[in-house]
């Protein structure tokens, strides 16, 4: 069987899930966790590589002169150079669509627990005031419908339509914001940005990290939103600019801001957001219910499959 060097196998399980999918394709070498420095050591002369957020750069790869491949566990690329592994001809297969179920899912459980407050309610309860209510039921925490609010969605590809989809469920008002406007669909309203931030009761964000996005949240942005509205981040950290969020909260500019990723990960002991008010902060796990990281593993192995076979695919370096 072909050599294959799996960088970092446990940001895909923490001993919950097999690895068989794989290993019964190619003699894989599972490493926990390879840190900067380790990587070309660690894959020496495999053929294939596999790896979530490890980077592989030209250096490494001028190293590595069996490699041919490199898989991904995930949908972006942005830790492989692209350019580098074209040039030598390397297959680089990344894993499109896997976590817009899961991604969607979270979405709201951060919406949620804004607007049904049902956590806080819970801790109530627990801390025994229920017990000494006179009356069957207490609304002292503000709860919210979502029926007949408007969500404004940045970025339009297969999870913000899933969100959207959740949305019109709930009876939303839906505002796109995107690079390309879908062809009659109905259910949903095209917006400019700006229009679409200063309409929304929650503004979600599902758009990749580029040029243009970097910051695209930042103070101006925020400026244009309403007090009572919430932000949603399930995309990628850095298209908020985390310092300009952490005024805003503070100064009641916006109610509350729900995220699941950061600029920086794992999260900084100076991460300005790490003690904001009226934040929920969730540790980048949106894409990773027991359900998805099952279907990527499989996923994976369908792409190594089709590159034995000749036929390789999701090569993002062609």
């Amino acid at each position: 069987m072909r050599s294959c060097v799996i960088l970092d196998a446990d940001t895909v399980t923490n001993g919950d899930i097999s690895f068989e999918p794989i290993s019964s394709l190619v003699d894989a070498r599972l490493i926990g966790l390879t840190v900067e420095g380790e990587v070309a050591d660690n894959i020496a002369d495999a053929e294939l590589v596999i790896t979530n957020k490890v980077k592989i750069t030209d250096e490494v790869m001028s190293r590595c002169k069996n490699l041919k491949y490199i898989g991904l566990f995930a949908t972006g690329y942005n830790n492989i150079d692209i350019e580098a592994a074209k040039k030598r001809g390397i297959v680089v297969s990344n894993v499109p669509g896997y976590s817009t179920s899961s991604v969607a899912q979270h979405t709201f459980a951060l919406i949620l627990h804004y607007f049904s407050s049902a956590a806080e309610y819970g801790r109530t309860v627990k801390n025994g005031d229920w017990c000494y209510s006179k009356l069957f039921s207490y609304f002292n925490i503000p709860f919210f419908e979502l029926s007949g609010k408007t969500i404004g969605i940045i970025g339009y590809g297969a999870i913000g339509r899933a969100v959207a989809k959740i949305a019109r469920a709930f009876d939303m008002r839906v505002l796109v914001y995107t690079r390309t406007p879908p062809k009659d669909e109905d259910g949903i309203i095209i917006s400019g940005l700006d229009e679409l931030l200063s309409e929304s009761d929650i503004v979600t964000l599902h758009c990749p990290l580029t040029e243009a996005t970097r910051s695209l949240i930042n103070e101006r942005t925020l400026g244009l939103m309403k007090s009572s509205a919430i932000l949603v981040n399930t995309s990628r950290g850095a298209v908020i600019d985390e310092s300009a969020l952490l005024k805003a909260l503070s100064e009641g500019k916006i109610a509350f801001a729900g995220l699941d990723v950061l600029t920086e990960e794992p999260m900084r002991e100076d991460c300005p957001l790490k003690n904001a008010p009226n934040c929920l902060i969730t540790p980048h796990i949106a894409w990773a219910p027991l359900e998805t990281r099952k279907r990527l593993i499989g996923l994976v192995a369908d792409n190594i499959k089709a590159y034995l076979d000749g036929s390789p695919k999701n090569n993002v370096a062609i």
